[in-house]
């Protein structure tokens, strides 16, 4: 009885024990296929995992996929006890819940010492996504397929081309498919089963600005340079290269020979004199006193002495260096060995860059065109004033900043984007107007024909308004957002596109050229205007007040500048020294386009911007240089051209 009674405490003990995972999971096919590889897959790099991954695959069990992906994101791990690969529920629970790997169920729990935590490495983790997209290929989640593509796209290899090309064929999601079919030419122009498919890959790209397909064809046109006594037949050889020559120094040709085995190197000053150093015995080396080796003639017979005995590498002249060069050929061979594929792919390349220059060439055009039309924004108001009352002022820039400073605290008021924008238009020119008016009247007026002291006058105003502004608004940088339909550009192609904010800055400077146009051709004040303009003392006698005519133009023309200057604060720092970056720019567009007329002023701002805009394309690591062969450049032109590319009539001409 007593035996009977030890014998059932110690079933009951054992029976109370945890059950072993082995005894809960070794039905599972998935988890017998891992143990047969346990230490390929514990211990796992990019020279042995893809023994496992080919056992999975071929296994065609239905989890494998569910395991890869959980591999691959490093949420298995392996229980030190027994070796079985299990998944944990929360990794941040103590003690561990244990899952099975095919069904997810509760198994157990465990500590994290008693767990190995498998980590593979980025290697490893492409590989097993590499093996993973067959399965992500077919999945009925597009993220899933967008995934494996994304895989395939990062290590790509030939046994994709034909999922990829099955994927073409069956996708039904066109931005997938798109996808899909860029991959399956990369894959055929790598991996094609012959050159006649290698080669329509190729040419399907010869309209592909995608700076991708550059980059896919470019690998197939590398080089590498080579020496040989004749020139082989059997490679793909890109060029002979002429030793001497740009492309191949006599120098580097040398060292090539000497590389490959084909020459001696040749003897350096120093190894000279180091080995007449390790020579020296008794005060003598190569024969010679030491004390006499004071010139180069002698250092070079010792060394010669030395190399007659033995002791030292003969030495190579440039004579001797020169004929071995002559009996070799350099050549660049390419390191893809079909020549009917680099020759497409050459032709390719040379037919994309020709389409990429000339697109370049609009892109460019267009930069300058926005260039131009915020110049001429800037301008416009100063064309007039200059124009009509012959005053030169240095503070337009300021009415600009003023115009910037206007629209931000429109902003800062009224929170929706397009709403302040709106109002701030027709504030800042109702701003800026009233400060030219009040400028005109208290100080300009008393200075009409002084153009030295108006100069200076004006200048110190401009250095005033900039303190004040600073005392008020401090000397940071101020937002000017644009509302959201501003944001980004327009997308012509890879190439060609243009900012949505000088888009409409351009429309704005058209507004503004139609309506200045018909102001000045269409209305009673610009008759009186032009009248002033042509000939101040015929308008006074005609009954027209040039005074008033003054006064409202240099309004008119400070207005224009604060609308330029709401326009120009959307995309630049909205500062005190905001005006003082177009001043200098609007005063070389009205010279050059002809002062007092905005047709001079359109001309001069789309000549400036389009020159400033070549310079900068040509140079485009300094673009200081533009500024300064602009100004080079007016300087030139007003010497061929005094009065601006069209001359105005009257009061103007004679400035």
């Amino acid at each position: 009885m007593r035996n009977f009674l030890a014998a059932a405490l110690i079933a009951l003990g054992l029976l109370a024990l945890p059950v072993p995972i082995v005894a809960q999971d070794t039905d599972d096919p998935l988890q017998a296929l891992l143990q047969e590889n346990a230490a390929l897959v514990a211990n796992a790099s990019r020279q042995t995992v893809q023994t496992v991954l080919d056992a999975l695959i071929a296994s065609d069990l239905p989890t494998v996929p569910a395991f890869l992906a959980r591999w691959q994101a490093r949420d298995v791990y392996q229980r030190s006890s027994d070796g079985l690969f299990v998944l944990v529920e929360d990794e941040d629970a103590d003690p561990l819940t244990l899952l099975t790997l095919s069904t997810g169920q509760v198994v157990g729990t465990a500590t994290s010492r008693e767990l190995d935590h498998l980590r593979p490495n980025r290697g490893v983790q492409d590989l097993i996504g590499a093996a993973l997209v067959q399965f992500q290929l077919g999945a009925d989640d597009p993220a899933e397929r967008t995934r494996a593509l994304d895989n395939i796209a990062r290590t790509p290899a030939a046994s994709h081309l034909p999922m990829i090309a099955d994927m073409v064929a069956n996708e039904t999601d066109p931005a997938l498919r798109d996808t899909a079919q860029w991959l399956l030419t990369r894959l055929s122009i790598s991996y094609g089963q012959d050159d006649a498919v290698r080669v329509s890959a190729i040419e399907s790209l010869s309209g592909d600005l995608r700076v991708e397909a550059r980059a896919a064809l470019n690998p197939l046109l590398t080089t590498r340079t080579r020496v040989a006594e004749t020139l082989p037949d059997n490679i793909n050889i890109a060029r002979v290269l002429t030793p001497g020559s740009d492309a191949l120094s006599m120098t580097d040709a040398y060292a090539m020979l000497v590389d490959a085995g084909l020459a001696p190197p040749r003897v350096t000053a120093t190894a000279r004199r180091d080995a007449l150093i390790a020579n020296i015995s008794d005060g003598f080396v190569g024969g010679a006193p030491v004390h006499t080796l004071e010139t180069d003639a002698a250092r070079m017979d010792a060394y010669d002495a030395l190399v007659v005995a033995g002791l030292a590498p003969p030495t190579i002249s440039d004579a001797e260096a020169a004929t071995v060069i002559a009996a070799h050929v350099f050549f660049e061979q390419y390191n893809e060995a079909s020549a009917i594929v680099t020759t497409a792919a050459a032709d390719t390349v040379a037919a994309i860059n020709a389409r990429v220059t000339a697109l370049e060439m609009v892109d460019l055009s267009l930069d300058g065109l926005s260039l131009a039309s915020i110049y001429f924004l800037a301008a416009i108001g100063l064309a007039i004033t200059f124009g009509v009352m012959g005053v030169i002022n240095m503070a337009h820039g300021e009415f600009i900043m003023m115009g910037a400073y206007t629209g931000y605290l429109v902003q800062s008021l009224v929170p929706d984007y397009t709403v302040s924008i709106i109002i701030a238009l027709p504030l800042a020119f109702a701003v800026t107007f009233g400060a030219g008016v009040a400028m005109e009247r208290s100080i300009i007026r008393w200075l009409y024909h002084r153009p030295l002291e108006t100069l200076l006058a004006t200048f110190g105003i401009s250095i005033a308004l900039q303190q004040i502004v600073r005392q008020i608004f401090g000397a940071q940088a101020r937002p000017f957002t644009p509302p959201d339909w501003l944001a980004g550009s327009l997308d012509f192609n890879d190439v060609v596109s243009i900012s949505y904010i000088r888009i409409a800055i351009f429309g704005l400077g058209v507004i503004f050229f139609i309506v200045l146009w018909l102001i000045l051709n269409k209305t009673r004040l610009g008759l009186e205007v032009r009248a002033v303009t042509q000939n101040p003392a015929m308008a006074a006698s005609m009954g027209i007040n040039p005074d008033r005519i003054n006064m409202l133009t240099f309004g008119l023309g400070s207005g224009i500048a604060g609308i330029a200057g709401v326009a120009i604060g959307l995309f630049a720092q909205v500062t005190p020294e905001l005006g003082t970056n177009y001043i200098v720019q609007s005063f070389m567009t009205v010279v050059v386009g002809g002062v007092g007329n905005i047709f001079g002023t359109l001309a001069g701002a789309g000549m400036i911007g389009f020159f400033q805009k070549g310079v900068e394309w040509l140079n485009p690591s300094n673009t200081l240089a533009a500024q300064t062969y602009m100004i080079l450049f007016v300087i030139l032109f007003i010497q061929f051209r005094p009065k601006g590319i069209i001359a105005l009539k009257g009061r103007a001409a004679e400035m």
